[in-house]
């Protein structure tokens, strides 16, 4: 019995082949922030806090791609291990932003140096120019599919 031919092969599939860079970007990042005691989520986390601190947990969990349940769970033990700050009441709101102690200062400095390494090995080859239009292509891809049209329109 003949195969049909795929309207979509996999081998020319931008998402597909996406979800394959992710799947490895993924094991790489896990690999060397094992070395520094962190999960990628908490690495996540640490970072978006040192790039804008006193992100409340929604934020934290939209942009770290993982829900408010388990940005709670992360939160709590980074907090644990002395590497954020909560307070235990807020004036207004429900809203307990987050800030890093100097340990999570320290933490998150030696994990960025860690992934950016592993963003070097897998952008090997690429030159600037290439680099920016990859960047660009894919800030492309994120606009489209943010837009949600309907379907069949």
């Amino acid at each position: 019995m003949k195969q049909e031919s795929s309207a979509n092969p996999l081998n020319q599939a931008i998402g597909y082949r996406l979800k394959q860079v992710e799947a490895l970007l993924r094991v790489s990042m896990d690999e060397v922030l094992r070395s520094v005691g962190l999960t990628v989520s908490q690495y996540a986390c640490l970072e978006l806090i040192a790039q804008k601190s006193g992100l409340s947990n929604a934020d934290l969990a939209r942009d770290a791609f993982v829900s408010r349940q388990s940005m709670n769970l992360v939160l709590r033990g980074l907090q644990d291990r002395g590497l954020v700050q909560r307070p235990s009441t807020v004036e207004r709101g429900r809203s307990r932003p987050t800030c890093l102690t100097t340990a999570g200062e320290d933490v998150v400095q030696r994990a960025g140096v860690a992934v950016a390494e592993v963003e070097e090995r897998m952008a090997h080859g690429l030159d600037e120019g290439q680099r920016q239009m990859l960047l660009a292509g894919l800030s492309r891809c994120m606009e489209n599919l943010a837009e949600r049209p309907a379907y069949g329109a």
